[in-house]
């Protein structure tokens, strides 16, 4: 059983209502598959969708900030009390600085959200992990969006991420990410020794997202 989250980023096809009918596709294809399949929708449609479906449902950001004067910011105990399993953290669309990423994954524990801090490199992986949270995904960022599996054009940097991740922190489960779409990217990312896969335009842009999302795990 792998880990697949995908990140509906603010793609049109992944918000509004369109976000609520690929939430429920994913719910769908959840209840007939053993992987783990959760989502991360815009914040502005997260608790709509948290009420209206089973499976898990992560923030895309969460600001390291506590409550206070910080228009505009999302504190994690606002995403935790709409129901929130956790949120990405430090993905390469919204970068942080590395006291912030510490100061979330510190926060999350405290709320008992689950964080996921994306990182783009050998080197980051093994920093993310000495943090310390639940997930670090690698997604060089020249990949994302590319269409080409970041499992098949550096092979070496989902491995060796690996590697150094469980190194620094056995405990730490490794995503793989940019440019995975199809079943043979999340096989290959398995074999190389990661939990799963974080993807968005495969998914989320596809002609048909339940065709795409079923093929991912292997139902066609």
């Amino acid at each position: 059983m792998g880990v697949v989250i995908i990140n509906f980023k603010a793609y049109r096809e992944g918000s509004g209502k369109q976000a609520l009918e690929l939430a429920k596709i994913a719910e769908n294809v959840a209840s007939r598959v053993d992987d783990y399949i959760a989502i991360a929708p815009p914040t502005i449609d997260l608790a709509e969708i948290i009420n209206a479906v089973s499976i898990d449902v992560y923030a895309q950001h969460v600001d390291a900030v506590d409550f206070g004067s910080h228009t505009g910011r999302i504190t994690a105990e606002m995403v935790k009390e709409k129901g929130a399993k956790g949120s990405l953290i430090n993905h390469s669309e919204r970068r942080l600085r590395l006291a912030d990423i510490d100061f979330l994954v510190s926060k999350f524990k405290e709320l008992g959200l689950v964080s996921i801090v994306c990182t783009n490199n050998v080197a980051t992986t093994a920093a993310a992990a000495a943090l310390n949270p639940d997930y670090v995904a690698v997604e060089p960022p020249e990949l994302i969006g590319s269409g080409i599996p970041v499992s098949k054009a550096e092979p070496e940097t989902v491995e060796n991420s690996v590697k150094a991740a469980k190194d620094v922190n056995p405990n730490v489960k490794v995503l793989c990410g940019a440019g995975i779409g199809r079943h043979e990217d999340y096989v290959t990312a398995l074999d190389l020794g990661a939990d799963g896969v974080l993807l968005a335009s495969g998914i989320v842009k596809a002609k048909d997202p339940k065709a795409a999302l079923e093929e991912l795990v292997g139902l066609r």
